[in-house]
C-alpha cells in the first residue's frame, strides 16, 4: 500500500484547490495531482487570459464607433505584443501555484491519475490511497466525431498564438466561437462560424442573439448557421472543412473547436465504482458520489444544475469542504448565476427564459426593448444595446433578466442581486445609483 492521505484532489483549479486549502487547515494530509500545469484552467488558458485579450478588442470597437464624434486615427492590434501582455498574467501562475502549495504542506504530483480501487489513486508508479477524494478535473472540448478532427485547434491553442491566422474557421456556435471570433475580427483576420443548428448560443435569449448576429456581421464575421461538418482536411498549409450537405466547403488557416465541452473524466471510474452521466460525476446534494462515498466532485466535472463556470466551481468546492471535515450537511444549491458572453458588444442573462417563465404557469409580463437611443449608449454610439427583462406580475419581483450592450456584464449583477434577493419592483425604482450610469436605467427597464 503506498502513502496514505486524508485527502487527494485530482485538479488545481477552483473547484479543486479551495477544498483542498480547507481542509489542510484543518490538520488534514492533503495530496493534489494535475495533469496540466498547476493553477487550473480559467487562470492560465480560459476567462482570465481571455478577458485580457477581450479588452484589446473593445477598445478598437469603442474607437471605431466613434470616429466623427470627436475621435480621428484609427487603432491597430499588434498581435504578439497583446499576446506578450496577455502572458504577464499567466506565465507565473504554475510556479506560484507550487510555492503556494509547498507553503501549505501538500504533496504535489505531476502526470494522469487513475482509479485503482474506490479509495486508492494510482499516479505513475505510486498508489495512494485517500480517506477522501475529490474530483475537479473540469471540462475539456468534448467529442465531435468528425473525420479530421485531430486537426482541430482548442481554445487554449488559440490563446497562444504567437501570430494571428489571416482566416479562421470556428467549428461550433457557442461562447468560444462568438468571444474568440469577435476578437479576431477586430484584428483583422477573415472569420467563419459553422454551427449545426439555427440557434447559435442556445443558451440565451434568441431575439438578442438575432442582434449580436447582425453586429457580427457588420464586423466581417461571416455566420454560417444549419452547417453540420462533415471532416477536416489538411492541405499543405491550409485546411479544407467539408459541410455534410450541398458541397459546403471553407479553406483556411486555422480551425478552432467551439462545439462545446464536456467533463475531463479520463480516470478509470469503473475500477473506482464513480458512476457518471453525460454531465459528470453522479452526485447526490451534498456533492458525494452516489456510488462510492469517498468520492465528492466540484465544478464542471459534476453533474449539477450549476452552470459549468469558475464561481460555480468555487461554491461547490466551499460545499465539499465542509461536507467533508464535518460530515454531509450543506446542500449544494445554484439560485442565481449570471452568465456574460464577452463579444462587442456583451451578452448576458441571468434567471429564467422567457420560455421558462411561460412554462412555469405565473402571470408574467415580458418587457423587451431596444435602448440605443437611451443616453447611456448614444454616448458610446453603440448601434446594438436591448434588453428583456421577464416580471411575476402577482409579486412584483424579476424572474429573469437578458441584456445586449457595451455594459451588460456589470449590469447583469444587478439584475442577479435583485433576483436572488426578491427584491420588489417598487424598491428599485426608488434606488438611487449614480448618474449617469448603466445601473441609473434600471428604473426604466422595470
Amino acid at each position: 500500500m503506498g502513502k496514505q492521505y486524508d485527502l487527494i484532489v485530482l485538479g488545481t483549479g477552483s473547484a479543486g484547490t479551495i477544498a483542498a486549502e480547507k481542509c489542510k487547515k484543518e490538520g488534514w494530509s492533503v495530496a493534489i495531482i494535475d495533469d496540466r500545469p498547476f493553477g487550473g484552467t480559467c487562470s492560465q488558458r480560459g476567462c482570465d487570459p481571455k478577458k485580457v485579450l477581450v479588452s484589446a478588442g473593445e477598445l478598437i470597437d469603442w474607437n471605431e464607433r466613434m470616429i466623427g464624434l470627436g475621435i480621428e486615427g484609427e487603432l491597430e492590434i499588434y498581435w504578439s505584443d497583446l499576446m506578450a501582455f496577455k502572458r504577464t498574467f499567466t506565465t507565473s501562475i504554475p510556479e506560484d501555484t507550487e510555492d503556494k502549495f509547498k507553503e501549505l504542506g501538500f504533496d504535489m504530483f505531476h502526470g494522469n491519475p487513475y482509479f485503482e480501487s474506490e479509495n486508492e489513486i494510482r499516479i505513475g508508479d505510486e498508489v495512494l490511497t485517500g480517506k477522501y477524494i475529490l474530483i475537479a478535473t473540469g471540462a475539456r472540448p468534448a467529442k465531435i466525431g468528425m473525420d479530421g478532427e485531430e486537426h482541430l485547434a482548442k481554445s487554449a491553442d488559440f490563446l497562444e498564438l504567437d501570430e494571428l491566422p489571416e482566416r479562421i474557421v470556428f467549428v461550433g456556435g457557442g461562447f468560444i466561437s462568438f468571444e474568440f471570433a469577435h476578437l479576431a475580427a477586430r484584428a483583422g483576420a477573415d472569420v467563419h462560424i459553422l454551427h449545426r443548428s439555427d440557434t447559435p448560443l442556445k443558451q440565451f435569449d434568441q431575439d438578442l442573439v438575432k442582434f449580436l448576429l447582425k453586429r457580427s456581421e457588420e464586423l466581417g464575421i461571416k455566420v454560417h448557421l444549419n452547417v453540420e461538418v462533415e471532416r477536416i482536411v489538411k492541405d499543405g498549409e491550409a485546411f479544407i472543412v467539408k459541410g455534410k450537405k450541398d458541397g459546403e466547403v471553407w479553406e483556411t488557416d486555422y480551425v478552432v473547436h467551439g462545439a462545446g465541452r464536456a467533463p475531463s473524466l479520463d480516470l478509470n471510474l469503473e475500477a473506482g465504482n464513480v458512476e457518471r452521466d453525460e454531465r459528470g460525476v453522479r452526485v447526490n446534494d451534498y456533492l458525494q458520489s452516489i456510488s462510492n462515498p469517498y468520492v465528492y466532485a466540484a465544478g464542471d466535472v459534476a453533474s449539477t444544475d450549476g452552470p459549468p463556470l469558475t464561481p460555480v466551481a468555487a461554491t461547490e468546492s466551499h460545499i465539499v469542504a465542509k461536507n467533508m471535515i464535518n460530515g454531509n450537511t450543506l446542500k449544494v444549491e445554484h439560485p442565481v448565476v449570471p452568465s456574460v458572453v464577452f463579444t462587442m458588444p456583451k451578452l448576458a442573462a441571468v434567471g429564467m427564459s422567457e420560455q421558462e417563465a411561460q412554462e412555469s404557469g405565473l402571470d408574467i409580463e415580458v418587457k423587451f426593448k431596444e435602448v440605443t437611443d437611451r443616453f447611456t449608449y448614444r454616448h458610446t454610439n453603440e448601434a446594438y444595446a436591448a434588453y428583456k427583462v421577464i416580471i411575476d406580475k402577482k409579486n412584483s419581483i424579476i424572474l429573469g433578466a437578458h441584456l445586449l450592450s457595451g455594459e451588460a456584464d456589470e449590469l447583469i449583477n444587478h439584475f442577479a442581486m435583485a433576483i436572488r434577493f426578491k427584491v420588489p419592483i417598487v424598491e428599485l425604482k426608488k434606488m438611487n445609483f449614480a448618474y449617469p450610469t448603466a445601473a441609473s436605467e434600471i428604473a426604466y427597464m422595470v
